[in-house]
């Protein structure tokens, strides 16, 4: 057997290369998705041995939801993808590029045992550019098949008998896999519904006459790869139901061809035998597993499988040209013939590629070849989705109900897409009607295995959908009861039922929903998340504490445990935990620079911890990032005011009534800035005056209003107000006093023969001693802190409503005994205030 020269390595790498760089700029697409960026055995984090427990989506293959699909060899090349480039793309095809290269090489070397140096050249390059392998990946049983035929090189047959003891060995290797294999699953099959395949739940004689008919349908698609598809389920290939359909003949006829083959390897040359027989066993050995022929699998055609069978094809192809060469009139045709089949294959194969670029190029292409496949439309309306093209997408997920009117799925992305243009009616009926589609339950028959687990979710869209009505929430929770009456497995009706519960006020039973959840699913973060949420409505600090602790255990990056973790322990008031709050509060701004309520929270913790020049850089880094940002405007300035800078607050304040012109806290601190650092009554009695005009019974801003009064030196007008003030807070002493020293005052300037108030308008005296300070005390920083969110979600989009719903003014009712302590202390401090305003009023 000849040895591979340089120039033949150089070739067969180099048209690799050219046929395949283009897939370098192809990203994740159509099953990438679900076994690449979705997949947890790739992280670092998982236990290397789940590999070998999971399947290829990363389900452990003991549920019933798996697939079923073993191929942990595969997964761990990703998972060695992985540790250099994470989740890039590129990447991954590069290395499916180097590996395919290398197979092709040791292709080329197998070809040596059957073929001439030219006709296994011709082999190997019918096999680089085959265009059948632009969806393959390297599967695992390549591997095996190549090195089992390269250990048996020294020993080739030279008898047709050795040649068939061989094969029958490679059969029972090929039969004990399978024997494997089936152990491996727990002698469970997949779920699959008619939509996967067809045929795998039609009745005979349909199933056998379809699954034959499939046979000759691949071998097309190696003959004649024009016509080229990325999915080939639903309604792609009709079934045969009847033995007068002509597709039958097809069956029959390369039947006849393989049959023809068979005889010609056993009966002609030992040398042509040898290279037939062993290009058969290609073909036909790696496909028994996905052939539907011993049980049934979740597809009608798969592209990627006829990769290992593609090489028994090529073989078989050289050979022939092999055959022909040697005739003179037929020499220079098969040479142009050959030349034209690897030019067109290689143009192929490029612009294939070109169709891997996206998902919507990808399932575009795809509609160019069939347009009677229901999952077809609905994929390109999902590319269109996660562009935010709902308009688009709803067209193309209405003609997938057209074209499969009962295809459940199609009628949930209608919903879904008519839920998302605020089309709530039509988002209802659509939902009804693959409510209606779903199988009845049969008494004493398993409801898992006559229908998709997805589909399930019809019942949870559904409720969704009706809850955001207060008056159906008992329909909604029908809803999530029948769907876990159907699954009692069903983890996501758990939790959704569980939010639905905390909405409904009733979180003991949301608790036990989350608690049955975790039964089933202990390792999932999002779900010791929730059921924290819920010890937080049930005034149970220290468990929703322990809860988040173990979401951070299963998931350190969890940025809602993270956010509300650290939220709990700044409003325990426990000074110990603060430094613990602060990291996380980092952990989470880095992983999400763009919120701002992280940075907010920062500078509330720097504030308790009176380091004011950490709270001012934080507090201006939450505004820049949000503005508006109501709370932290706020804490500045009140920042700014309680550290002697309250000339720096007041452009703060300005900002904040910009944005929220009736912020009443806001108000009465610009008030108080206004009258005693720059001495405008005239502005701070607008302030004041405003805060009545929206609450005409505002004690403080009523109280402070009667101040002004008073530094205008209108006693009469002071009084009335104290008087108005005293009818809204009878029970308030200061105001008693300060009515008391007023009227004491108009009194004796009255025996005295001196005017008592001055005409509105007049100039005012100036008051002797220091102006009258407003009760800053009532302003309560601590006010305009976020509270932890109070509603569980596992979706992005839930999670970042629940950051929303944590914005400052929401705190729980219960107080903590920091609260107290600094209620006590402004109280004190007010008091102080009222014995100077009280000062001030008994002055001449």
């Amino acid at each position: 057997m000849a040895e591979m020269t340089w120039k033949e390595i150089v070739l067969v790498v180099g048209v690799v290369v050219a046929c395949y760089w283009n897939s370098l700029f192809c990203g994740f697409v159509f099953d990438d998705v679900s076994a690449i960026l979705d997949n947890k055995d790739l992280r670092p984090s998982t236990p290397l041995m789940n590999l070998f427990r999971n399947d290829f989506w990363g389900t452990p293959m003991t549920e019933e939801r798996s697939h079923k699909s073993y191929r942990p060899l595969t997964v761990l090349t990703f998972r060695i993808n992985y540790v250099f480039s994470e989740l890039s793309a590129k990447s991954y095809h590069l290395l499916n590029l180097v590996l395919h290269a290398v197979v092709c090489l040791i292709f080329l070397q197998v070809c040596r045992l059957f073929l001439d140096q030219k006709s296994s050249l011709v082999a190997a390059l019918l096999f680089a550019v085959h265009p059948i392998h632009t969806e393959a990946f390297t599967l695992p049983h390549l591997w095996d098949t190549v090195l089992r035929i390269l250990r048996g090189k020294d020993g080739l047959p030279y008898s047709l008998l050795q040649t068939l003891l061989k094969l029958i060995v490679l059969m029972f290797s090929t039969l004990l896999l399978v024997i494997v294999r089936v152990q491996v699953i727990q002698s469970q099959l997949p779920v699959f519904t008619r939509f996967d395949n067809p045929a795998a739940v039609s009745q005979t004689p349909a199933r056998q006459l379809t699954f034959n008919y499939l046979l000759p349908v691949n071998a097309w698609l190696l003959l004649n790869p024009s016509e080229l598809c990325c999915d080939w389920t639903m309604g792609t290939i009709p079934l045969v139901e009847s033995l007068l359909d002509m597709r039958n003949l097809v069956t029959i006829a390369f039947y006849s061809v393989l049959g023809l083959m068979v005889h010609h390897g056993v009966r002609y040359s030992v040398d042509s035998s040898k290279t037939v027989i062993m290009a058969l066993s290609l073909i036909v050995l790696p496909f028994i597993p996905a052939s539907n022929l011993f049980f049934p699998v979740g597809f009608v055609i798969a592209e990627r499988v006829l990769y290992v069978p593609s090489m028994g094809f090529c073989i078989l192809v050289a050979h022939g040209w092999r055959k022909t060469t040697k005739s003179r009139n037929l020499k220079k045709l098969s040479w142009i013939g050959m030349a034209i089949l690897l030019a067109t294959h290689a143009v192929k194969t490029v612009n294939r590629n070109w169709d891997w670029e996206s998902e919507y190029t990808l399932f575009m292409s795809a509609l160019k070849v069939n347009k009677n496949n229901a999952k077809l439309w609905n994929n390109v309306g999902h590319a269109l989705e996660n562009q935010n093209n709902y308009e688009r997408a709803l067209k193309y997920f209405l003609q997938a109900t057209r074209v499969q009117p009962d295809d459940i799925g199609a009628h949930m992305n209608v919903g879904r897409t008519y839920k998302n243009l605020n089309q709530t009616k039509e988002a209802e009926d659509a939902y009804m009607i693959a409510k209606s589609l779903m199988p009845q339950i049969i008494p004493g028959k398993k409801y898992a295995t006559r229908v998709a687990p997805n589909h399930l979710n019809v019942y949870i869209n559904l409720a969704n959908l009706i809850r955001a009505n207060e008056s159906r929430l008992e329909e909604a929770d029908q809803l999530y009861r029948q769907a876990i009456s159907m699954r009692p497995d069903f983890k996501q009706a758990y939790i959704s039922r569980g939010e639905l519960l905390l909405k409904m006020k009733k979180p003991l039973e949301a608790r036990d929903a989350y608690l049955r959840a975790l039964e089933l699913d202990r390792t999932n973060a999002d779900l010791w998340y929730n059921l924290a949420i819920v010890n937080i409505e049930m005034k149970e600090p220290s468990e929703a504490l322990k809860n988040f602790n173990q979401a951070l255990e299963l998931n350190t990056k969890h940025k809602l445990a993270l956010f509300n973790s650290a939220l709990l322990m700044q409003e325990s008031g426990d000074a110990r935990l603060r430094p613990e709050a602060k990291q996380r509060f980092l952990i989470y701004v880095e992983q999400d620079p763009e919120d701002a309520n992280g940075y907010f929270n920062l500078g509330m913790l720097a504030m308790d911890d009176n380091k004011n020049e950490e709270a001012e850089r934080w507090m201006k880094k939450a505004i820049k990032m949000q503005l508006g940002f109501r709370s932290a405007l706020f804490n500045l300035a009140l920042l700014y005011s309680q550290t002697g800078r309250e000339l720096d607050a007041l452009p703060v304040l300005n900002e904040l009534l910009v944005h929220y012109p009736e912020h009443v806290k806001g108000l009465i601190l610009k008030g108080d800035i206004l009258m005693n650092h720059k001495k405008d009554t005239k502005g701070a009695k607008e302030c004041f005056e405003r805060i009545l005009q929206m609450d005409p019974n505002n004690v403080q801003g009523k109280h402070n209003l009667c101040v002004v009064y008073f530094e205008e030196r209108d006693l009469l007008k002071a009084e009335r107000c104290l008087v108005e003030t005293l009818a809204l807070a009878p029970h308030e002493e200061y105001i008693h006093r300060h009515l008391s020293i007023v009227r004491g005052k108009i009194a004796a300037l009255s025996a005295g023969g001196q005017q008592v108030s001055l005409a509105d308008g007049a100039p005012s005296p100036a008051v002797e001693g220091k102006k009258a300070p407003l009760e800053k005390g009532k302003i309560n920083k601590n006010a305009q802190k976020t509270s932890p969110a109070k509603k569980p979600s596992e979706s992005e989009e839930q999670s970042k409503k629940l950051l929303e719903e944590s914005q400052p003014d929401k705190r729980t009712k219960t107080k903590s005994t920091k609260e107290m302590k600094e209620i006590e202390k402004k109280r004190a401090a007010a008091l102080k205030r009222l014995e100077e305003i009280e000062r001030i009023l008994s002055g001449d």
